[in-house]
């Protein structure tokens, strides 16, 4: 049966898609050769569902590759979402959904183990699910089908997905996964049927939430009254897993190399897991705790290894927020003095704006000067600071100037609109701020810079102070973007501004802070043919609105509604490090700050 599937994916897919390199596997470094599958105890498909040029550009999926296949008695392979030229050949000649490593049926996994990375890829989860043959909800499959359990950022508000999901893990990969493959291993031992395990893993390990096993109720305005479990022994509360030994957890020291280029086509190494700045609007640094530190011996000892395995030309160091990494001078130095002779180029994706920013241009490599990228968020100090953005515009003008001075170039920023308490000034800022930052660059006695200012739009995510913000209007944001481009035709520079397009955003406030009543939702949109969200030529808002109009929901009910502090929230019974009364604190200073220097709140005047 593999064979013939192996076969059929090369005699009737691939001759028939565009980029058929994407999918024929056999990478360099790949881990699962012919009959590991067959032989393995545990059979583990890691699915990212988004294309495979993003998808191989994930390190998180990379480390859990690592994880299964080097624990004995275990083979993962992986899985992408076919684009729409696959899906349809795929569908029209009955060829079900295969791993890339060796050809194998998703079906015939064991576990199926879905990274959520963000909103607009949840429609490619159920099409991943029917493409591989996998009954959509939960409560429809048996024990022939794969245990689908899902992790990443968005799982940490699973319940628009939670009658398709059987188990979500909440917290840390490479920790939960190695625990998750060991009881799978004693329970296959013991003849537990498959269906079986999930009340059995969901009151073994804290941190694992079965969704279908809990029942959620509403008041009559819609808001949700409680979240309970159906079975005996379950928690109320979940809570997150943490790596524990974050310097010595499994790491791919010798990753994938894509057919294809990917997004990011590079060494990622990632040096610290966390970011101590808690800037108010990000998920990730209020979720992402404690902070865990690896050494500047283990970073290079990755690096070397990679380097040999891959032969990339550039190694970037991962992080929330680089620049916070305590012995970044002393890391970026002995990666310079021992990769810049092989001119390895060293990038920093991630910088904070403040005085350390005047230090960066000097760690950078000696072999090529990339373009430097700065989240500003907001343009005004007054804001930065209620937002917790430690920064000033004589910090950022001083750090671009040494990076110019260094023989960097090019610059891109990126802001956000939509704040509570915006004021028209704050829009006309960002043009502003990045003409400053573009005309910088003479003060070296170079011409102005390339400066892209990247604005996007506020999407209010949960655990963070701006959970219960009202998200404003695509129609504000449309007037957002309309300002920024008159500035820029009324002053000819070499500033650019790049946006997207606002229903997007709007989609995701209200995919991001939204209850089970959405599945039904997601599920429909798929059903009349939504895909690759996330992809602009994909995208079809109308879709979506013919989903909420056929499901009876009101999107504006979750993007564009404040919430009282008081109200209980659909992500509430999942842990995290920080408590909801430190977060509800957060949100009051946050109100205090802009109260005290603008007449504005929790609305969105238009610019």
């Amino acid at each position: 049966m593999v064979r013939q599937l192996a076969e059929r994916v090369r005699d009737e897919l691939l001759q028939r898609v565009r980029h058929p390199a994407q999918y024929i596997g056999g990478e360099v470094n790949q881990l699962p050769r012919s009959g590991d599958w067959a032989a393995a105890e545990i059979r583990v498909a890691i699915a990212f569902p988004d294309t495979y040029a993003i998808g191989m550009s994930h390190l998180g999926c990379q480390i859990l590759y690592w994880l299964c296949n080097h624990t004995p008695g275990v083979c993962a392979e992986r899985v992408f979402c076919p684009w729409v030229d696959a899906e349809e050949v795929m569908r029209a000649r009955g060829i079900p959904l295969f791993t890339w490593d060796t050809r194998q049926p998703v079906r015939s996994a064991d576990l199926l183990a879905v990274t959520l990375q963000y909103e607009l890829i949840f429609t490619n989860v159920l099409n991943l699910l029917d493409l591989a043959g996998i009954p959509l909800r939960s409560a429809e499959r048996g024990d022939d089908d794969p245990l689908v359990i899902a992790g990443g950022p968005q799982a940490d508000n699973p319940e628009p997905l939670a009658e398709f999901l059987d188990l979500v893990v909440i917290g840390d990969g490479e920790h939960s996964l190695a625990q998750i493959l060991d009881a799978v291993r004693e329970y296959k031992r013991g003849g537990v049927r498959r269906r079986e395990m999930i009340p059995l893993l969901a009151r073994r390990f804290p941190w694992i939430y079965a969704p279908n096993l809990y029942e959620a109720t509403y008041h009559q305005n819609g808001t949700l009254a409680a979240l309970r479990p159906t079975v005996a022994g379950i928690p109320e509360q979940i809570e997150r897993c943490h790596t524990p030994d974050f310097e010595t957890s499994p790491f791919p020291t010798r990753p994938l190399i894509p057919w294809v280029p990917a997004v990011h086509d590079r060494i990622a190494l990632e040096i610290m897991r966390g970011c101590p700045n808690l800037c108010r609007f990000c998920h990730a640094g209020y979720t992402k705790r404690p902070l865990r530190l690896r050494s500047v011996d283990r970073v290079l000892e990755l690096a070397e290894e990679a380097y040999w395995a891959t032969g990339y030309d550039e190694i970037s160091l991962l992080s929330l927020s680089t620049s916070d990494y305590p012995q970044l001078t002393e890391l970026a130095g002995r990666l310079n003095e021992r990769f810049a002779p092989r001119r390895v180029n060293i990038s920093f994706p991630s910088l904070r704006v403040d005085r350390m920013l005047q230090n960066i241009p000097a760690l950078g490599s000696a072999v090529r000067k990339a373009g430097l990228t700065i989240a500003v968020e907001a343009a005004a100090d007054d804001m930065r600071r209620a937002l917790k953005k430690r920064v000033s515009d004589g910090d950022l003008l001083d750090g671009v100037r040494a990076a110019y001075a260094a023989g960097w170039r090019r610059v891109k920023l990126y802001f956000m609109a939509g704040f509570p308490g915006e004021r028209p000034e704050d829009i006309d800022g960002i043009y502003e701020l990045a003409y400053r930052i573009s005309q910088e660059r003479r003060a070296v006695d170079k011409p102005p810079a390339e400066v892209t200012a990247a604005v996007g739009w506020l999407v209010p995510k949960p655990f963070t102070p701006l959970q219960w913000a009202a998200q404003p209007r695509a129609e504000y944001f449309q007037e957002v973007r309309q300002r920024l481009l008159r500035l820029k035709r009324d002053r000819r520079s070499a500033v650019h501004i790049q946006t997207h397009r606002p229903e997007r955003s709007v989609l995701e406030a209200v995919l991001a802070r939204g209850d089970r009543r959405l599945g039904g939702v997601i599920h429909e949109a798929w059903r009349r043919g939504a895909r690759f969200d996330g992809w602009e030529d994909c995208f079809q808002y109308e879709r979506w609105l013919e989903a909420f109009s056929a499901t009876g929901v009101d999107p504006a009910f979750y993007a564009h509604r404040e919430r009282a502090l008081a109200e209980l929230l659909p992500w509430d019974h999942i842990g995290q490090h920080l408590s909801r009364k430190f977060v509800e604190e957060a949100c009051r200073d946050l109100q205090a700050l802009l109260a005290a220097s603008r007449t504005v709140l929790h609305e969105s005047p238009r610019p």
